[in-house]
């Protein structure tokens, strides 16, 4: 059965302390992320389940689809959520020379302002990493997650999905979903219910800041 990390590991945390893996563990808060955005039809399904909760989130973004649906890309704006930079075209850091990389997300930096970035599969070389402040806007910051809801893997229920953000949820955590067709068969049925569990256990839902 696959087993994904749904919280990341330890070492990864301590190899990599300047990136953001969890907010404020103080406050009652849960920051929800949608990655692999905007698309037209499932980005807006996303928009209307958190305004029915008073919700805002944070949602990262690839830059060639902000191109091609940049209507959708302002009404996340207009409802207060934030953006964040996650490729032009969704480059693998590990498949892809550091050149070719910067200047994807740079392309990416000139359509998406924000100095958020999340690299595609979580892959990131420290070389590369050390050098996404020069092509974004500053302060830069590198968010990685706390939970991987696993929706974006077809062989998981959207009840498991459900599961995996249940069991590890605690303040400050970043979760991560997917606001694409490769995450829609389980997100439209695990969305709402996240929101309402989030919801029964006191945690308001921000954007990250």
């Amino acid at each position: 059965m696959y087993k994904p990390f749904i919280q990341p590991p330890a070492l990864a945390r301590l190899f990599y302390p300047n990136r953001l893996w969890r907010m404020n563990p103080l406050e009652p808060s849960v920051y929800l992320t949608f990655d692999d955005g905007p698309h037209p039809d499932i980005t807006p399904f996303v928009l209307e389940q958190l305004s029915r909760v008073g919700a805002k989130a944070s949602f990262f973004c690839i830059g060639s689809r902000v191109a091609a649906y940049p209507l959708v890309y302002q009404q996340i704006i207009e409802q207060g959520h934030r953006v964040g930079n996650h490729t032009q075209e969704h480059l693998n850091a590990w498949h892809t020379n550091q050149k070719d990389y910067l200047k994807d997300v740079a392309v990416a930096a000139q359509l998406i302002d924000s100095n958020l970035f999340r690299p595609p599969y979580g892959k990131l070389p420290w070389q590369i990493a050390k050098q996404i402040p020069t092509v974004i806007k500053a302060p830069a910051q590198i968010v990685m997650w706390d939970i991987l809801s696993g929706d974006f893997d077809h062989r998981l229920t959207a009840a498991a999905c459900l599961e995996n953000c249940r069991r590890y949820l605690r303040p400050g955590s970043i979760i991560v979903l997917h606001d694409s067709e490769k995450a829609w068969d389980r997100l439209k049925i695990l969305l709402p219910e996240l929101l309402s569990m989030i919801g029964s256990a006191g945690y308001s839902l921000k954007a990250l800041p």
